[in-house]
């Protein structure tokens, strides 16, 4: 492995990777943090252990490595000037690779919450020291750099379920295909597994998870270690879309003791959008996955928590503080609670669909998915934002996409920009009034039979993959009880709240709900779980954003 050299990141340069920083800065630096010598060899950081710290070098040199088998490879070296850290300071999550001296001298020590501090109050030293650790962890990620290693078959079900987990999360790993790679047979002997277990993740050079969940993973890698469950949280924010991400963003940064419980990974749905390019400020678009990306660094520079991989399973609402029941039987408590848990979309009604889940049929449409999808037939059904960005997106590699919609054009469900888009693509087939009726295969998607129900013409083509991207089901079922609901299970809030609604949920208070609360004083409904929503991410955003205003309110009651 070559030592990472500051590169042609998009959007970066070398010097922000590795910034040397200037007497004055380091001068502002140690006023956070301590001073203190460094012997030559001296480890001040161990793979895998939890980083508490950043350091600052003054005199000396420390070099970044990792053990790859029996040899060690550098990362990275800094001299002075230089600083060490990347997102897991401030995650809280394992160190990737092992810091030590090769030159004695003198450092600069500052602690996580001393550093957390100082980037929220120096806006300077808070751009370079978050630019380099955001740049340092796409760096990680692109090279596999740590000590996570994926054994499986890109055509299984499961390995993509890994792998989109760990991606989605940020996780640097390196994945072996058994069907590509020519020496998997000594790392199957090495571990002691069969070809039968695969998909396996080795953890932390030791550990054979065998198809482990993603509960499994988290614990493994040791995510959720730095959260502290104990105490009486100010709000706690379920799920971790964007409208979540915006509320703890703006909760966090207002002084609030904050907690997201998050069941896969940051970004919700939009996560999964290859391109939104009708987003305030990003002219040129930005992917779902970079724009929670960059909430989730944001989030935790203010001092909000995280859980990942973690099911809300319950809300006990007969008392307050509220305690929001967990899997595991594990319980959070909190004053006040912001519901943002999302909703998924609806299954095509096929007899065979769970066959080919992840084995040709997806609910997203990201760069794993596309890279499947070069020179080959797709399909994507359905007719709002997330189809039209999906089918664009995927239409860059594949031969040719057919977007099927029940209704009879794509003007009252999708953004004009993108129907143009589509318009204007030379491989992109739209098919009005048509609806999926088969799907075939042996182990994995071979064909797609649709009809126009118009015509009653069927049509049978040798398809790929298809995206499947049709209505939504609210993720609401674990509230029942507690919150007012409309028919379809969306979670009615302020205005919408009739009467009958509060008088049936027993509202105590003298005051009407507030904007965006539901018939449980404290608790409150935004993004696409709530009824009404507008499902653009703008708007998931800002409901996060003013339901924090009314936390304030009611915390002050």
């Amino acid at each position: 492995m070559d030592t990472i050299r500051p590169r042609s990141l998009p959007g970066s340069s070398p010097d922000e990777m590795f910034p040397v920083l200037t007497a004055e800065q380091q001068a502002r630096i140690l006023a956070h943090g301590r001073a203190r010598k460094i012997a030559l060899g001296e480890t001040l950081v161990e793979l895998n252990q939890q980083p508490t710290k950043i350091f600052v070098v003054v005199k000396g040199k420390l070099e970044l490595f990792q053990l790859r088998n029996t040899s060690e490879d550098v990362v990275a070296v800094c001299g002075p000037g230089m600083f060490t850290g990347e997102l897991n300071l401030l995650t809280g999550r394992r160190a990737l690779v092992s810091i030590r001296a090769v030159e004695a001298g003198e450092l600069i020590e500052i602690e996580r919450d001393a550093l957390r501090a100082l980037v929220q109050t120096d806006s300077e030293l808070s751009d370079i020291f978050l630019r380099a650790f955001i740049i340092r962890r796409l760096e990680l990620i692109a090279r596999g750099i740590g000590d996570i290693v994926l054994i499986g078959s890109n055509l299984s079900l499961d390995t993509f379920r890994i792998k989109d987990f760990l991606t989605r999360n940020y996780q640097p790993y390196s994945h072996v295909d058994p069907e590509r790679d020519s020496d998997v047979q000594e790392l199957l002997d090495r571990f002691h597994v069969a070809i039968s277990d695969l998909p396996v993740l080795i953890c932390r050079r030791s550990i054979v998870l065998r198809n482990p969940t993603n509960q499994e993973i988290v614990d493994c890698l040791g995510f959720n270690e730095s959260v502290d469950r104990s105490h009486v949280r100010d709000l706690v924010v379920v799920g971790a879309g964007p409208a979540g991400l915006a509320a703890a963003v703006y909760g966090a940064s207002e002084g609030l003791d904050v907690l997201v419980v998050e069941s896969n990974a940051p970004g919700g749905q939009a996560g999964a959008s290859s391109k939104i390019e009708n987003y305030l400020g990003f002219p040129t678009g930005i992917s779902g996955q970079e724009l929670a990306g960059s909430a989730y660094t944001q989030a935790q520079k203010f001092g909000a928590q995280l859980l990942i991989a973690r099911n809300a399973k319950g809300l006990a609402c007969d008392r307050r503080p509220y305690a929001l029941n967990l899997d595991g039987e594990e319980k959070i408590h909190a004053r006040s609670v912001v519901i943002a848990s999302g909703a998924q979309y609806r299954k095509l009604q096929l007899e065979n669909l769970g066959k080919f889940e992840g084995a040709g049929v997806y609910y997203s449409a990201t760069h794993l998915e596309a890279q499947m999808c070069g020179g080959k037939d797709v399909v994507v059904v359905g007719g709002g934002n997330s189809a039209g960005q999906a089918a664009v997106f995927i239409a860059q590699n594949a031969r040719r996409v057919y977007i099927l919609v029940r209704a009879d054009s794509l003007a009252q469900t999708m953004s004009r920009y993108l129907v143009r888009r589509i318009e204007e693509s030379a491989n992109i087939e739209l098919l009005t009034n048509t609806e999926i009726i088969s799907l075939a295969g042996d182990d994995y998607l071979e064909s797609v039979e649709w009809r126009n129900y118009t015509t009653g013409e069927i049509a049978k083509h040798s398809i790929d993959a298809l995206f499947s991207m049709i209505g939504a089901v609210p993720n609401s079922g674990w509230l029942e009880g507690c919150v007012a609901c409309d028919d379809a299970g969306f979670i009615k809030t302020g205005p919408d709240l009739r009467s009958e609604d509060l008088d049936q949920a027993k509202w105590p208070l003298r005051r009407a709900p507030y904007l965006l609360e539901t018939s449980l004083p404290g608790v409150f409904a935004v993004g696409d779980v709530r009824a009404g929503n507008v499902k653009r991410v703008a708007s998931a955003v800002g409901e996060g954003s003013i339901a924090v205003s009314f936390v304030h309110q009611v915390l002050g009651e």
